[in-house]
This record gives structure tokens, C-alpha cells and sequence, in this order.
């Protein structure tokens, strides 16, 4: 038999899927997962002037934002145990937040008008987390005028834990939280991270 004339099988070129058939694969199975739902946590992520940033969402609304340092596999594995193991890439479903974000850090937006899910927090952390938009941008608060805010003057020591565990840094502004003597302490996205924050907003 002549086989001269027979086409070459490429495996590798037949598993091949190009860049817009890849988005077009993700989008049509994220529409089914919601069609069915099957989906409960969204995520994206974008970049910024801090680096990239990790986004997740569900139905209720914004659940994580993550800084690289955090380790986005870490995060969205915490987001598996402890949210739902019902997650997908969909950044389409995120374009809002991102749209605000990068609104804030080209200074065309003070405050964020998302709704947030809080249910990566808890408790007394939950509790100062939920005061923190209060602080107005361009301003700061001392972590004992925060503890002061919330009704536990002495807790300032747990206000400081519930700002390093905050689940949505930069929308849920803990960078604006600094030592009672002005310097800045600690921050999840690194002290770096929240000079520029606090110097973008004036409050340096």
C-alpha cells in the first residue's frame, strides 16, 4: 500500500486551541455553570500600579481581593474551603470591580459602590472590617480610634489583627489604619503597597 500521499497525523496541532477559542471555551462554560448553577465563585484578575491583583466574587457580591504576595493559588484554595469549591474564571462577570479599581487608582474615584460578601470574616474581625470605609479617603484612623469607633477602646491589639486579616484590602480601606504616633505598621500588600495607597490618596 502507497502511503506516500497519506496526510501526516500531528497530535500536537489536533490538541492544539488557540487564544480566542480558549476564551471562547471559558465563556460558554461559565454561561452553563450559571445557567445550571453550578457556579459560585468567580475570579479575574488585573493588573495594577501595586502589582497584579486577584478579584473573586459570588452572587452576593465581592469576596476576596489578593495581593501577588498572597500566593493566588493559596487564596483561591482557602476560597474552595471555606466559600465554595464551586469556582470558575470568568472576568467578565467581574468587569465592574475592575472598571471601579482602576477608576481609584487613576484618581477618578474616591469611594466603591460594590457590594461586598463578607463571609471570609467574622466576629469582632468582621465587625471592625465593616468600619473601615468609614475612614474617608485622603484620611487616616489610629487602630485605638478604631477600636474606640466599634466599642472596645482596649481591643486595639484585635483591631490590628482584624486589619491584617482583612479579606478586601484597597475597596475595605485597611491602608488607612496606621500607629497612633502616625507611623504606618503593617499591611497585607507590604508597607510599599500602602505608602503608595496613602500618598495616592493624599494622606501621606
Amino acid at each position: 500500500m502507497d502511503t506516500n500521499n497519506t496526510p501526516e497525523f500531528d497530535l500536537a496541532s489536533a490538541l492544539t486551541v488557540g487564544a480566542d477559542e480558549m476564551d471562547s471555551l471559558r465563556s460558554e462554560l461559565a454561561r452553563r455553570a450559571a445557567d445550571d448553577n453550578l457556579l459560585d465563585v468567580t475570579y479575574r484578575t488585573i493588573d495594577t500600579p501595586l502589582g497584579q491583583l486577584l478579584l473573586a466574587a459570588t452572587e452576593r457580591g465581592l469576596v476576596r481581593v489578593a495581593y501577588e504576595r498572597e500566593e493566588f493559588d493559596r487564596v483561591l484554595d482557602t476560597i474552595a474551603q471555606r466559600v465554595s469549591a464551586r469556582i470558575l474564571r470568568t472576568p467578565a462577570r467581574l468587569d465592574d470591580v475592575a472598571r471601579e479599581l482602576d477608576e481609584y487608582f487613576t484618581g477618578r474615584r474616591t469611594t466603591f459602590d460594590l457590594a461586598l460578601d463578607h463571609s471570609l470574616s467574622s466576629g469582632f474581625r468582621a465587625e471592625v472590617q465593616r468600619s473601615l470605609p468609614s475612614i474617608a479617603y485622603g484620611h487616616t484612623a489610629s487602630y485605638g480610634e478604631i477600636a474606640a469607633l466599634v466599642g472596645r477602646p482596649r481591643a486595639v491589639r484585635a483591631v490590628g489583627t482584624a486589619c491584617a486579616t482583612n479579606p478586601l484590602p484597597i475597596v475595605v480601606p485597611c491602608h488607612r489604619v496606621v500607629r497612633s504616633d502616625g507611623s504606618y505598621g503593617g499591611y497585607v500588600g507590604g508597607v510599599d503597597a500602602k505608602t503608595k495607597l496613602l500618598t495616592m490618596e493624599g494622606a501621606a
